[in-house]
């Protein structure tokens, strides 16, 4: 939003409207072409009232090239000759890249190279759509601008850029009376954005940010079609009997607005299930009243045996649907629709003040990680759901969202798949510049206040309906004050809003909602990894929404896509160069601290695919002591652990930072030590006091089980075995420590390996899990933390892992295909005759030429297998993924020869 003075707001836009549905959007995901943005299509609007079109496309140009009117530009027939097509949801440098105006921005430092001066200047986007019958009433309804615009129909303006400002708030114009038969245009003339001074979008230590700043329209634009009565805000209220989850109370309300100037009555009627409900309703001239149904009156909107939505590993995602109709003179004026979720979510403090959530009455341990979207805020549903299928796969439960908050197909994949979902406003930009003195946003004009509270609003009717939806987070790095706190909260309790509300991120307070009962106190880059189970600083305890042992260095593949031979080289030799891949922040601009780690506890590298296996046991066995610890310490009596957000999940590009997947979907041993720390039944070890626990995370008790705790030299040679039998352990994350190591073994060499293995009441292994330990721990400096981590003075000795003799690893495997959907089995088996064993054992899916098949889930990877084991895996892929390749898996190992094996 720029400076300017509030102004009154035209007749004809009508703001906080409850936003239409999005569909998906042009990007074809990696490896984008221009194919799906030939030509701006334009778009066919059905005459039938109560229909919702998205434009198809743009052609946009930067103002700097057109010379023509506003109202030529916005008029049908306008030539837009040399013009560039774009999808219906585009910022405007994701339209020139995929009119291959500029190279891969991914690779190498292309992204430099992308003059900002073009994106200084406002740029148009023009549309045309065209509409057979008149008669209906019209409108354009759209949110997603970035950062304003001036919008134009046929010729006129409709609305001014100081209306029409923020990425989040919702607009509707109503157009009826410029719409003719025949073709139609409509423009927007959007406005440069600078997150600092305006409520949008920003990026900041996260990844290279784009030239654009990502202006542009980046959600649908709908034209929608209506009689004389327009149906807004539908939605359902739920209250959901707690904790017998027997009952709920389900409130239908929506708004009736008479759109036309003489009086009407309009029928109301609708259903969820087989529930119908219907009533009449007078309206005045221009008058809006809620309409709402309850059990009071629809006895039918009182269920027993309700279907309650659970995420994912907790229970199934059933989900109801709500459809209304407006009738006037018996012909259909308007529809609605709306699908939800029955759940109940509480947050309270507990008595050391740690936000504890809670989900239909049972305790939850928030394990999440945080949400990247693509760097150029381009969409692509396929590319959406597989990551969010790879979070279930991982054993998360919860993603969070600092701003940029996706489109509603997003959070619908999220209700689906059973993943919670954080969404907030962003830090450290004009989001919190009233609040942050530690951020570069400027302060808020009393304009700001307005696109604040109307963002607020807008997204709490498009989120409220998703069961997904854990909190609202109105601040980040700080809470607001009272006046913007206000804002949010009024807007908020204007929508039904129906989960918590949460003043900040970090241990912050706000005038009405208290203390956060969250934690910001890093780390974000390399910390050992016995650092997660001290109850201090990001220690296990409590709730830390942003947190982890920063670089996440990708595998091979993916750094040979992303980096040139010459970066590759500086990656692993010069720790202290810059890393353009990771950040462009100060701080985090080089990986010194975390390849000195790597250096001080393995051995210097001696190549580049020495320094990624080494950088592939550092980040398993650190991400894994995160997850591990956080689910240890979640049942103490003393200072719980109540959730982790890993920061971050993912990366919006080509990263060497904060991800544990990369841009590619390749996985590597971030991915598969947060899959480890996270099974449903998990063995683990603790670095704090040496004790094996068995956590359950699964419903039901376990008993029956046996855990075995066995160390090993790095040669094979065993030093110490214990077996616990009959061990029970509740369920709902409890744990048991059927028993403790002892804090010297005879003999024991310096580095040595632990392998921990739990078995059932029949024998079959449930979990297993090793670690490479040293007699020598890590140190760390708690005098010497900083805001993003606490210096090791003295490291951890994991260099007998070097010496490691080689262990042969077998492996046959068979492939099965149905329904577009493959699956590979193979069978690893330890052939070797000596006494080593083969660790951290990788098995990449990959093709005939060897690229990797993306994405993948496994059952598990990256397995150690002592000689004579054997251990059978699975690998679940989109059979059309192969590309018509017969499937190959690649093996290879810490100490294990790659080599590639059939696998058809």
């Amino acid at each position: 939003m720029f400076p300017r003075p509030a102004r009154r707001l035209p007749a004809a836009v009508v703001l906080l409207a409850l936003a239409g549905s999005l569909t998906t959007g042009a990007w074809a995901g990696p490896g984008d072409t221009a194919e799906h943005h030939r030509s701006a299509r334009i778009t066919h609007v059905p005459s039938a009232a109560g229909t919702s079109t998205p434009l198809s496309g743009f052609a946009v140009q930067s103002t700097a090239k057109v010379s023509d009117s506003a109202t030529a530009v916005s008029s049908p027939g306008y030539p837009a000759k040399g013009w560039y097509p774009a999808g219906p949801r585009s910022t405007v440098l994701a339209a020139l890249l995929a009119n291959g105006v500029y190279a891969d921005p991914f690779h190498s430092t292309n992204q430099q190279k992308i003059p900002r001066a073009d994106f200084q200047v406002p740029w148009w986007y023009r549309s045309d759509f065209t509409v057979e019958d008149t008669g209906q009433r019209t409108f354009l309804d759209f949110s997603g601008v970035v950062s304003a615009a001036d919008v134009y129909v046929n010729g006129r303006q409709v609305a001014p850029a100081s209306d029409v400002a923020g990425a989040y708030t919702h607009h509707e114009l109503d157009i009826t009376s410029l719409v003719r038969s025949g073709t139609n245009t409509v423009a927007f003339r959007v406005q440069p954005n600078d997150p600092d001074k305006h409520l949008t979008m920003g990026w900041l230590d996260w990844l290279q940010p784009p030239a654009d700043r990502n202006m542009g329209l980046v959600r649908d634009v709908l034209v929608r079609r209506g009689g004389a009565v327009a149906l807004r805000d539908a939605h359902v209220v739920t209250e959901l009997s707690v904790p017998s989850l027997v009952t709920a109370e389900l409130t239908v309300k929506a708004q009736a607005r008479n759109d036309t100037g003489t009086a009407v009555t309009a029928k109301v009627g609708g259903s969820i299930g087989g529930t119908e409900f219907a009533r009449t309703v007078s309206l005045a001239a221009h008058e809006t009243k809620t309409v709402t149904f309850s059990p009071a009156d629809v006895p039918g909107l009182h269920l027993t045996e309700p279907r309650v939505w659970w995420p994912a590993g907790m229970g199934g995602q059933p989900l109801y649907d709500l459809d209304l109709t407006a009738t006037v003179d018996g012909e259909v004026s308007d529809t609605a629709h709306q699908t939800f979720g029955i759940r109940d979510v509480q947050a309270p403090l507990n008595s050391d003040g740690a936000r504890q959530y809670w989900i239909n009455g049972r305790k939850l341990l928030v394990r999440g990680g945080g949400w990247s979207p693509d760097e150029f805020l381009r969409w692509d549903r396929g590319y959406v759901e597989d990551r969010l299928k790879y979070a279930v796969d991982l054993g998360l439960n919860t993603l969070r969202l600092e701003g940029h908050l996706e489109p509603d197909e997003f959070f619908d994949l999220a209700d689906r798949h059973g993943v919670l979902t954080l969404p907030g406003w962003e830090c450290c930009d004009k989001w919190e510049g009233e609040s942050n003195p530690d951020g570069h946003g400027e302060k808020w004009s009393d304009s700001d206040h307005s696109v604040a509270r109307a963002s607020m609003a807008a997204e709490a009717a498009r989120l409220r309906a998703h069961p997904s939806v854990l909190s609202f987070l109105i601040g980040s790095d700080a809470a607001p004050g009272a006046t913007v706190e206000k804002g949010y909260l009024d807007a908020l309790k204007a929508a039904d809003w129906p989960v918590p509300v949460v003043p900040a991120a970090s241990e912050a307070s706000s005038p009405q909602l208290g203390a956060s009962g969250m934690k910001m106190t890093g780390p974000y880059d390399w910390v050992p990894p016995a650092y997660w189970y001290a109850k201090r600083e990001g220690g296990a305890t409590g709730f830390n929404s942003e947190t982890s042992a920063g670089p996440s260095i990708p595998t091979l593949d993916t750094l040979r896509r992303m980096m040139t031979p010459a970066e590759l080289d500086t990656l692993w030799k010069n720790p202290g160069a810059r890393q353009y891949h990771r950040s462009p922040s100060t701080v985090f601009g080089t990986l010194k601290i975390y390849d000195n780690a790597l250096t001080g506890r393995y051995g210097a590298p001696t190549s580049l695919t020495d320094y990624v296996r080494k950088a592939q046991l550092a980040q398993y066995e650190n991400v894994r002591a995160q997850f591990e610890a956080y689910g240890r310490n979640a049942t103490d009596t003393d200072r719980p652990a109540t959730g982790v957000i890993h920061w971050m999940f993912n990366s919006g590009w080509t990263s060497l930072h904060w991800q544990l997947t990369d841009r590619y979907l390749d996985q590597n041993g971030a991915y598969f030590g947060a899959k480890k720390a996270n099974e449903p039944l998990h063995i683990q070890y603790s670095y704090d006091n040496r004790s094996v626990v068995v956590v359950n995370n699964r419903r039901a008790a376990a008993q029956g089980l046996t855990a075995q705790a066995t160390l090993f030299d790095t040669d094979g040679t065993q030093r110490y075995d214990r077996t616990v039998t009959d061990v029970a352990v509740n369920g709902d994350g409890a744990q048991g420590t059927p028993l403790t190591l002892p804090s010297s073994v005879s003999g024991l060499s310096r580095t040595h390996l632990l392998r921990l293995v739990l078995t059932d009441a029949d024998g079959k292994e449930v979990s297993r899990n090793v670690y490479w330990l040293s007699t020598r721990p890590d140190t760390l400096d708690w005098s010497g933390t900083t805001w993003y981590y606490t210096p090791t003075t003295s490291y951890a000795d994991l260099t007998g892992l070097t010496s490691m003799a080689q262990a042969p690893v077998s492996a046959t495997a068979t492939t099965g295909s149905s329904d577009g959907t493959s699956t590979t089995t193979v069978t690893l088996r330890h052939t070797g005759s000596g006494k080593t064993p083969a660790l951290l054992t990788d098995v990449h899916l990959v093709d005939a030429q060897g690229k990797p098949v993306l994405p993948v889930r496994w059952s598990d990877n990256q397995v150690s297998l002592w000689p004579g084991e054997s251990t059978t895996l699975t690998a679940t892929y989109r059979t059309a993924d192969l590309h018509g390749s017969a499937p190959h898996l690649r093996i290879s190992g810490w100490n294990t020869p790659e080599g590639t094996v059939p696998a058809a």
